[in-house]
């Protein structure tokens, strides 16, 4: 029962580090605005605002599982210094936003809803696009299977399906796998939700016929490469699948910075 409930809890339970400190756009010279707004639910959001007032694209950023919108400033502004406006956010419980139920990428799915909402309501003309990472990837495609509003999605090591990144977990650290499925009844009983509600791998190919950039290490040791493969098969010819030979979790970015921040902005140019 212990490995049950310390799972639930790291998975859903609220953590901030000791010091708040983070980089902003400042460290960057990216001129920017501070954002607050509101999820559905009623949890206060915090993000930064980064314009282009004659850029036609506004780009949502979403940073991974106990992440923060810090994360994603060098792929943030390097895309702002390439003409397109940037909201870079921090999901609920995480850098400068309020605290809220977390999960993973379950209660998030209303933060980045209320993100897009914000970009729509800044630039009703504008294309919307969701860059994340991670659980935030995760995220994107579960909250952009029911969202048109979004017209396209660059992905990095999205998970295909909860159950399986506990499973991975559970092997990584030598836990027995036979209490998974105790850990998602506590899951379920503690904090609202089930593995089995939070399968991108489901509702993927609802994202048709918006293009989506796919990409994934080859040696992730958090979200295994299986997972992009899968995703990339059910998702159809709209997915572009970028393999980083080597690369850990979210490694792709660090391998080559210019090449990466180029490669998404020709996708989002074309998209």
């Amino acid at each position: 029962m212990g490995v049950a409930v310390f799972t639930g809890w790291s998975l859903n339970a609220p953590r901030r580090p000791g010091l708040d400190y983070a980089f902003t756009p400042f460290e960057t010279r990216a001129d920017f605005e501070d954002l607050r707004f509101t999820a559905a639910d009623g949890v206060r959001l915090a993000g930064w605002w980064l314009d282009r007032p004659d850029s036609d694209l506004v780009i949502v950023c979403a940073h991974g599982h106990r992440g923060s919108k810090s994360d994603c400033l060098g792929l943030g502004t390097g895309l702002w210094r390439a003409g397109h406006t940037v909201i870079l956010f921090d999901f609920r419980g995480n850098g400068e936003s309020g605290d809220g139920p977390q999960s993973l990428s379950h209660h998030e799915q209303l933060d980045l809803r209320a993100a897009i909402d914000l970009a729509r309501q800044r630039r009703p003309d504008a294309k919307i696009a969701v860059v994340a990472f991670s659980m935030g990837a995760a995220t994107a495609i579960l909250e952009g299977a029911t969202d048109p509003r979004v017209a396209a999605f660059m992905l990095d090591s999205p998970f295909a399906t909860m159950g399986d990144v506990v499973a991975n977990a559970f092997r990584r650290y030598r836990l027995p796998t036979p209490l998974l499925p105790l850990a998602d009844l506590v899951n379920q009983l503690r904090y609202g939700y089930g593995y089995g509600q939070v399968r991108p791998l489901d509702v993927i190919a609802d994202l048709a016929p918006r293009p989506i950039l796919l990409m994934h290490g080859t040696n992730d040791r958090v979200i295994p490469y299986d997972h992009a493969r899968h995703l990339a098969d059910a998702a159809g010819p709209a997915c572009e699948l970028i393999t980083f030979e080597g690369a850990d979790h979210c490694g792709g970015y660090f391998m080559d910075r210019p090449a990466y921040i180029d490669q998404v902005d020709r996708f989002l140019r074309r998209a």
